[in-house]
């Protein structure tokens, strides 16, 4: 078997994504601006990855590498995505078979458990990058409460319920309330936003741009109370974060890399035209404030630290000239983002351009990765590292 072998992504179309950006890294057409949103390069059944022999002859990813227990990907959020949460490992073993006793099909809209594993993320910035991330300290909630009109009658619901009581209510409340409650802040704000006067880093642009592209049939969307409870947070290009189960998020704006383990199973809280099961949303949820943690890749190796063993992620930053060997103990997936490089293993040489992905397959392989202009390259793996 090739040691190291060109690997092909598959293009995921989302209303979200933007027409650009992967169709550029890409270097393929999308005269008919579609919304390529995402690009796949993994064993996912709904979107796997194939290679190239020396042959000649494209394979699937997984006949040839097995199961992955990573799903590597690239991300053009145009629009904002849905707030989420994802479960437990233990839940989602759990609430998979629960869904599979009830006979709920696994196509359903109304499935929330597409299988039994967990779903953390690390994702790194391409652009500048904007999230929503986990719930403010309870000093800079309380003072955001104070501070908006529109949410002072959760001010006595924080202090008596805690972040718990706080996030049921804006969850549970009746569709009216909601309504009632938003109508004037929304009203005030959405000039603001049309005439650009409204900055990124203030979260009325959210909300307002969420009012835009979630209201339906003269309903506000109760996600927008969670983009004033949540953190907002700006990530630069190369530095990162990390998603754990029950830290409730969402993606507002930019490109990133993406790692995850190989799992669809999301519960959503809002920003959405989705179902939302508040209910099951609830048993996930970490009702505890967040201090974001932005990470930046190791030294040398140029690996990000996450507290979980189903993957790894490393970032490489290459001059022109140098060599950088990659020694593997599970299967490796590279993905070169800018510049060219050349990879040799097991007596193979492959070139890969911007937006070109390989595979290196096979446990104890060495390769070497020569850049032949200053370049970025990603590798991701699995497996148990040094955290």
């Amino acid at each position: 078997m090739d040691a190291i072998l060109p690997l092909r992504g598959v293009i995921k179309q989302y209303d979200w994504g933007g027409p650009h950006f992967i169709a550029e890294l890409l270097s393929v057409s999308n005269s008919e601006q579609k919304p390529f949103a995402e690009y796949w390069m993994g064993v996912h059944p709904q979107g796997m990855a194939q290679v190239q022999t020396s042959e000649g002859q494209w394979l699937p990813l997984d006949r040839l590498a097995g199961e992955l227990s990573f799903l590597l990907k690239v991300l053009d959020v145009r629009s904002m995505l849905s707030i989420q949460v994802h479960p437990t490992k233990a839940a989602a073993v759990y609430e998979f078979e629960r869904e599979n006793q009830l006979g709920v099909p696994l196509d359903s809209p109304q499935r929330n458990y597409k299988d039994a594993n967990h779903k953390p993320e690390l994702m790194v910035a391409l652009s500048d990058f904007w999230l929503l991330h986990g719930f403010k300290d309870r000093d800079a909630l309380t003072a955001t409460l104070h501070q908006i009109a529109a949410l002072r009658f959760l001010l006595p619901v924080f202090e008596q319920g805690g972040y718990e009581g706080l996030y049921r209510r804006v969850m549970e409340m009746p569709q009216h309330e909601v309504d009632q409650h938003l109508r004037s802040h929304i009203d005030s704000v959405l000039p603001l936003y049309q005439q650009n006067v409204l900055k990124r880093n203030d979260p009325d642009f959210w909300a307002a741009r969420a009012a835009l592209g979630f209201s339906q049939g003269g309903h506000i969307d109760r996600g927008i109370f969670s983009v004033y409870l949540f953190n907002l947070v700006q990530l630069h290009p190369g530095e990162a974060i990390f998603q754990d189960a029950g830290v409730p998020h969402a993606y507002l704006e930019g490109q990133n890399v993406e790692i995850m383990a190989n799992s669809d199973n999301v519960l959503r809280g809002g920003l959405t035209n989705k179902h939302v099961d508040v209910a099951e949303l609830m048993k996930h949820v970490h009702f505890a404030p967040i201090v974001p943690r932005v990470l930046l890749p190791l030294q040398e190796e140029g690996w990000f630290e996450t507290p979980v063993d189903d993957f790894r992620l490393g970032q490489l930053s290459l001059l022109s000239g140098s060599t950088h060997r990659v020694q593997t103990t599970t299967p490796v997936l590279l993905l070169c983002m800018r510049g060219t490089v050349e990879v040799e293993a097991g007596g193979r040489t492959i070139t890969l351009k911007q937006g070109q992905p390989a595979a290196l397959l096979g446990s104890g392989q060495t390769a070497f990765v020569k850049a032949l202009s200053d370049a970025l390259l990603f590798r991701a793996s699995g497996g148990i590292h040094t955290r």
